[in-house]
């Protein structure tokens, strides 16, 4: 029995050679926690249909794409395991995580990913500890609003108690405020039950004013004013662990309830994990959070797409505005 290295794959005569991929857990403050996201480096346009078989395959809640445009841009798309989605920031985060791990993105530096929702600035922090710690990125994320609607009458019987206010939004999430001694990190069956609307996104959540600074969870050493959870079955997933689209969402409401310009919001999954979260200009959400490299490597998915060879997509919908 030989000890030595494994020999190399053998790549088919014309197939495209492996792509660049690795795996984030993020918003984590370490290894298994936070929201998985792969992250894609693609050399050249890649099908729609391509994309979507890949995500599906890697089962995360989503799966970013990276173009390179040229210049050192680069364009963003993000996938579930069964639809394009038009934000998310998460995989955003995870994306940063990539090109600083690819060397196309130095510590302190920040550049404007180009993605379906504009121009999303990112910022990779100096790496705090030598001993490998999590890395820290933040993201600039838009923020629609959120408008009142009736509360659906079948939702308090799902969650058991009656919620204090309901929101829709432009994203098309839908948001539920719940009292603040609501159980809603123990609430289970949720996702099986929603209805209309509220399949293709509903955020729950809840402040934390009455849990003394101890008792709060923390996130980069500042401890959480409110905390949500996430559920998108109409999107193919259940829950989200960690959600950054949906704390830009919520975060300047919570600072004008709370009357300060930076809040902490954390997401009480299973999976759990949380972000700093702050409103630089009208419309616009800073979040800063950490993330945790899990693998590193090659994806070989063969000739493109499934069912058929590499194709042309219609990257230019990725635009900087």
């Amino acid at each position: 029995m030989s000890s030595g290295a494994p020999p190399a794959p053998v790549q088919a005569a014309g197939s495209p050679p492996p792509l660049q991929a690795l795996l984030v857990e993020a918003f984590a403050a370490g290894p298994l926690q936070g929201n998985g996201a792969a992250v894609v480096r693609l050399e050249q346009p890649a099908a729609e249909s391509w994309m979507q078989a890949l995500a599906a395959s890697f089962n995360q809640s989503e799966t970013a794409f990276l173009l390179p445009l040229g210049g050192g841009a680069w364009a963003l798309r993000w996938f579930t395991p069964s639809c394009e989605v038009p934000l998310c920031g998460h995989a955003t985060l995870a994306a940063a995580l990539a090109l600083g791990h690819w060397g196309e993105l130095a510590p302190g530096a920040e550049l404007t990913l180009h993605s379906r929702s504009g121009g999303l600035r990112v910022q990779l922090h100096p790496r705090q500890s030598p001993d490998g710690g999590p890395v820290g990125v933040s993201l600039d994320l838009p923020s629609g609003g959120l408008t009142v609607h009736q509360t659906p009458t079948y939702l308090a019987e799902v969650l058991g108690a009656e919620p204090l206010a309901y929101w829709g939004s432009a994203l098309g999430y839908r948001v539920a405020l719940l009292p603040d001694g609501f159980p809603l990190a123990a609430l289970a069956g949720v996702a099986e039950q929603l209805q209309g609307p509220d399949r293709l996104g509903l955020v729950l959540m809840q402040g934390l004013a009455g849990l003394s600074p101890l008792q709060r969870p923390a996130v980069l050493g500042h401890g959480a004013d409110y905390q949500l959870r996430f559920f998108a079955p109409g999107l193919g997933i259940a829950e989200d662990p960690v959600t950054g689209s949906a704390h830009a969402l919520v975060a300047p409401w919570w600072c004008v309830q709370l009357g300060r310009e930076r809040v902490v919001g954390w997401q009480c999954s299973q999976r759990r994990g949380g972000m700093q979260c702050e409103v630089p200009a009208p419309g616009l959400v800073r979040l800063t959070g950490t993330g945790h490299l899990l693998w590193d490597g090659r994806v070989d998915a063969g000739n493109g797409a499934a069912g058929g060879p590499w194709g042309p997509c219609d990257w230019s919908v990725c635009h900087g505005g």
